[in-house]
């Protein structure tokens, strides 16, 4: 039998995306969310961080590193059908005015956050949350056994 790959304990560096969404969570946490980061809500779409509240709600969060990041991101538009309330999460010096009206927005570091403006709602048909709930959940617990068991080879799930 093969010997499992030596575990390494050293954290791979974060992006500055990545450094966005951990103060996102942070801060979602603190207002009794629950998030997910990377998940999949159907194919060719992955949010940066999805978060879940106490009576079902389900926000999407997308977060910009750089005026180049959000160019470069045209399916933004296709998380809007997956979610009751859409924002942005940038940093201090992000230049705010590039963002669409009609989204939220967020100011974020890697430590914390502040919700500046809010998603508007649209909520989703009761048929979209069951199968958003189930894919968060499902998410949540492979993520879950991947810290537990990293040979168990769920890392790209």
């Amino acid at each position: 039998m093969d010997q499992p790959a030596a575990f390494d304990p050293a954290p791979t560096p974060l992006m500055p995306g990545q450094l966005l969404a951990r103060g996102v969570c942070r801060h979602l946490a603190s207002l009794g969310l629950v998030t997910v980061e990377e998940l999949v809500p159907t194919r060719g779409l992955r949010v940066d961080v999805m978060a879940l509240g106490a009576k079902g709600e389900i926000w999407v969060i997308e977060c910009k590193s750089s005026r180049a990041d959000y160019m470069s991101d045209g399916k933004w538009q296709g998380y809007l059908e997956w979610c009751d309330r859409f924002f942005w999460a940038v940093d201090q010096d992000f230049p705010t005015e590039l963002l669409p009206e009609g989204t939220g927005l967020i100011i974020a570091d890697q430590y914390d956050a502040e919700i500046i403006r809010m998603g508007p709602e649209t909520r989703l048909a009761p048929a979209r949350r069951k199968v958003m709930i189930q894919k968060f959940a499902t998410h949540a617990a492979r993520r879950l056994q991947a810290l537990r068991d990293p040979d168990m080879g769920l890392a790209g799930f």
